[in-house]
């Protein structure tokens, strides 16, 4: 069962059967250059087993989408280089980050994991937003 919710301006947070998934963004001012559209966005995710079985993170599957709509789909194996396995209550965090021509933009996704059984099973990530002061603000 997955639950997403938004915990604070800028942290969001997923549970899947008995692994949680939370997310913090940042936007990175210096490394985006607004004038030429190109904004970048850091995102901290940690995962934590709260299961009683170890669990590895074998891949990654990525949903991004920016301010005007247009979707880009990123699929690979791991996260930032590696393929973590997670003991019962524990966790792994990273860091990694996300361009976008927009200033602003969503993201989603799952993490395909494996139980130390051999069972394999998708988590979700849970949909977050990537804004900046650069964005239009509109009034209703």
């Amino acid at each position: 069962m997955v639950e997403p919710k938004r915990s604070a301006s800028n942290m969001f947070e997923a549970r899947t059967n008995d692994i949680h998934v939370s997310v913090e963004t940042r936007f990175l001012e210096n490394e985006s250059e607004p004038d030429n559209q190109y904004f970048v966005w850091a995102y901290h995710i940690r995962i934590t087993n709260h299961g009683t079985e170890t669990v590895q993170l074998l891949s990654r599957h990525w949903i991004i989408t920016d301010g005007m709509g247009r979707v880009q789909e990123v699929k690979g194996e791991g996260v930032v280089g590696e393929q973590p396995v997670l003991g019962p209550g524990g966790s792994y965090a990273y860091t990694s980050g996300t361009p976008l021509s927009t200033p602003t933009g969503m993201m989603r996704g799952s993490y395909l994991m494996q139980s130390r059984s051999g069972d394999r099973f998708e988590i979700e990530i849970p949909m977050f937003s990537l804004d900046s002061d650069h964005a239009k603000k509109i009034l209703h």
